[in-house]
């Protein structure tokens, strides 16, 4: 009965080696990635831009936040970028109370918001601005 009892034990112990050894290994699941929001993502772009017309003054987030959806919404009418920083146009160009930003900067956010609120149209903005010598 004891010989039983070891070569049972010992049949147990290699069949539950042999099963451990011989699942199949279970790929890592692919971790979505965390969706970052076009607000974010715009407004990070934006502060690596390194804006230097707001150096003593700029304008705060919600102000900037104002602007890219607004800019999206003419181009996608089919206005130009030049349109859309041309202030008796509606007045899209990026300035508040106590602050402004330079022509060849807003250009510079113009892109930057494009790409962050209608990527299908930033092409477009980049060839207009280019096409006007300002980019």
């Amino acid at each position: 009965m004891r010989i039983r009892t070891t070569t049972l034990a010992a049949a147990l112990l290699l069949s539950t080696l042999t099963a451990c050894g011989s699942e199949p290994e279970v790929a890592d699941k692919a971790k979505p990635t965390p969706t970052v929001s076009k607000e974010d993502q715009f407004l990070a772009a934006v502060d690596n831009a390194g804006i230097t017309s707001w150096t003593t003054n700029g304008p705060t987030d919600a102000e900037l936040l104002d602007y890219p959806q607004r800019w999206c919404d003419s181009f996608a009418e089919g206005h130009s970028a030049d349109y859309v920083l041309t202030a008796d146009q509606g007045l899209l160009y990026p300035l508040g109370e106590g602050w402004g930003t330079q022509r060849d900067e807003a250009n510079k956010l113009l892109v930057l918001g494009a790409k962050a609120y209608c990527p299908d149209l930033a092409d477009q903005v980049t060839a207009d601005l280019r096409a006007t010598g300002t980019y």
